[in-house]
């Protein structure tokens, strides 16, 4: 998708706060600093629309970005390393599972993993909590270029097992810096639009 059109309508905690265009949404997890923003950044053909922060734990809203007139980004707050107090990861919790299991418009989760590492037990575990509530997943596994590419079908292989992943769930090789896979994720998106 050639993306000309897009804005940040929105940051929200609660499903009152959530746009009502009907427009299908994808909604983005990952760890923090596992490189979510130059994601999104990528995707969308802009430079830092989506905020990248040294320090994890930025995002702390639902982030809805609406592209094109036909579909959301909704950027949710990382899980890990965030070094927020345990009521506050408490609460993010409870807003993203509120988001993630009741909200019709929700197609897919985007979920976000390094390359370069197995996935975390937290990735494990939002993967594991997806799967529970039947919601389609699409993995991209970021920082490809910090990989020789003769790696990556080892690394794919350990990104799977880790997981458990399931048939039908794509598993696809990106790059923020070289835009590797960037038509491949756009491609999942379209096709669950």
């Amino acid at each position: 998708m050639k993306v000309n059109q897009v804005e940040m309508i929105m940051s929200a905690v609660k499903p009152e706060q959530y746009p009502d265009d009907g427009f299908p949404e994808f909604a983005l997890a990952g760890r923090s600093n596992v490189g979510k923003s130059s994601f999104i950044n990528k995707m969308i053909g802009r430079k830092s629309l989506a905020r990248t922060s040294s320090k994890p734990g930025k995002t702390q809203t639902l982030n809805f970005y609406k592209i094109e007139e036909k579909l959301f980004f909704v950027d949710v707050p990382g899980y890990g390393y965030a070094k927020v107090s345990k009521s506050e990861r408490e609460a993010w919790g409870g807003m993203i599972e509120r988001y993630l299991t009741g909200r019709e418009q929700l197609r897919a989760v985007v979920q976000i993993v390094d390359l370069r590492h197995p996935p975390s037990k937290d990735d494990c575990l939002m993967y594991d909590f997806l799967g529970h509530y039947d919601i389609p997943v699409i993995i991209i596994a970021t920082k490809a270029d910090k990989i020789p590419k003769g790696k990556w079908e080892k690394h794919k292989k350990i990104i799977k097992d880790e997981l458990f992943m399931r048939a039908g769930d794509p598993l696809i090789v990106f790059s923020s810096e070289k835009g590797i896979g960037m038509d491949e994720a756009w491609r999942e998106i379209e096709k669950r639009m």
